[in-house]
């Protein structure tokens, strides 16, 4: 099973039917090939969809149907499209019940870094300020590391994209919760052991006696 895969399958447990949940591009936006139509899950995008659906066989893409990133999408029936005013008083207003975002960061305290210098063949902002501080659920996808250095770091070394702590971050070596003392381990990825995800984290994690493994269905 491929990384990104692996990340996407366990953020997918943590969508419950009935849902409203915000996917951001990239990796995030994989979580949608692995939850149920019949779950009654409606994703949103901040570019006025709600109701997305997962990736189109190729050849059936659709040019007025993408997510934020311009990434082409399917729509499940009962979708909608909503002007951004709209989009954006959903997720300002706390109307979302979580959202799935990338990371470039997070640091010791649970807080994501997820842009760059605008300007730059870099992430820019986007939506994510809002995102991080609208959902009532933030969790965080992405991997451990990114050209050898670890992405969960002490301290961000990027721009915040909010001052408020993430609830969940999933990468291909573990599954770690942010809390008032610290980011706990919860799980660990399949075939890994603890002390791996130790030497691959920059940050101090806090490590029950046991730590299971995650488990992909």
């Amino acid at each position: 099973m491929e990384t990104k895969e692996r990340i996407a399958r366990r953020v997918a447990q943590e969508v419950k039917p009935g849902m409203l949940v915000n996917l951001g591009i990239g990796l995030p936006s994989m979580v949608a090939n692995y939850i149920s139509e019949e779950d009654g899950v409606f994703f949103q995008a901040e570019n006025g969809v709600i109701g997305l659906g997962a990736r189109p066989p190729e050849g059936m893409e659709d040019v007025n149907l993408t997510d934020a990133g311009g990434g082409f999408v399917t729509a499940v029936p009962g979708a909608a499209s909503i002007d951004s005013a709209m989009s954006f008083g959903l997720i300002r207003g706390g109307h979302l019940d979580m959202t799935v975002l990338g990371g470039l960061q997070v640091d010791a305290a649970g807080r994501l870094a997820n842009w760059m210098v605008p300007g730059k063949m870099v992430p820019g902002m986007g939506g994510a300020m809002d995102l991080v501080s609208g959902a009532k659920r933030v969790v965080v996808a992405m991997q451990h590391s990114a050209r050898g250095a670890s992405k969960i770091v002490q301290d961000c070394s990027l721009p915040l994209t909010s001052l408020r702590r993430v609830d969940l971050i999933v990468t291909e070596l573990a599954v770690i919760a942010p809390r008032d003392d610290g980011l706990h381990l919860l799980e660990r990825g399949p075939g890994v052991d603890v002390d791996a995800i130790l030497s691959a984290t920059d940050a101090r994690l806090i490590v029950a006696d046991d730590v299971p493994e995650m488990q992909l269905a």
